[in-house]
């Protein structure tokens, strides 16, 4: 599913034998052709693993993302390894929590929200989004409605750094860190789960 102009969410159906457990968070590395991996992170929760979602950024010119856009068709075959990583939530702790998350970054911070939100977790919980225009929160509406269902303990606080005056954007603005830092100057009592470009 086309998502934006440049995100692709894919579902990948596992044999029929087969279950992918995780941990909210971790990753898998697509193992290509000529020996090169490709990484992305799942973008659902571990109880939902009928499908394995992830979301894909294009990269012009870029050997995977290419394929994605341009050829990809439905029932092609991946080869891919995974869990992996240590990005994952660490239910040991009661402090509160900020996620921050710019462009397909969402996806790993995604599958945390949703992990927390079936254990129960009551744990307060900021997501800061960021992207460069509106339309780059590509499930923004899935943020508002988590918002909308556990506001109690859970905001949502998008943020864009370059909108043009057809976006008629009204919210924060500038880059995803720096709001960040302007709410929370003492950042000790949290924990931080961060991800997207390395700017």
């Amino acid at each position: 599913q086309k998502v934006t102009d440049d995100v692709m969410v894919l579902k990948l159906k596992l044999p029929a034998s087969e279950r992918l457990q995780f941990l909210a968070g971790q990753y898998l590395e697509f193992m290509l052709r000529d020996g090169t991996r490709r990484s992305f992170s799942m973008g659902n929760a571990p109880h939902d693993d009928e499908l394995v979602e992830i979301h894909v950024r294009h990269v012009p010119g870029g050997q995977f993302t290419d394929h994605v856009f341009g050829k990809m068709k439905e029932k092609d075959i991946l080869r891919f390894e995974a869990p992996l990583g240590t990005f994952f939530l660490r239910e040991d702790s009661e402090k509160p929590i900020v996620f921050v998350a710019s462009g397909t970054g969402f996806a790993p911070i995604k599958s945390i929200i949703e992990h927390a939100m079936h254990e129960a977790i009551t744990r307060p919980m900021t997501l800061y989004w960021g992207g460069r225009r509106p339309h780059d929160l590509y499930m923004g509406g899935i943020a508002r409605k988590w918002a909308e269902e556990i506001g109690a303990f859970f905001d949502y606080v998008p943020v864009i750094s370059d909108a043009l005056p057809e976006d008629e954007w009204k919210g924060r603005a500038g880059f995803v860190h720096h709001a960040v830092m302007q709410d929370f100057p003492d950042l000790s009592g949290y924990q931080v789960y961060a991800c997207g470009g390395p700017i």
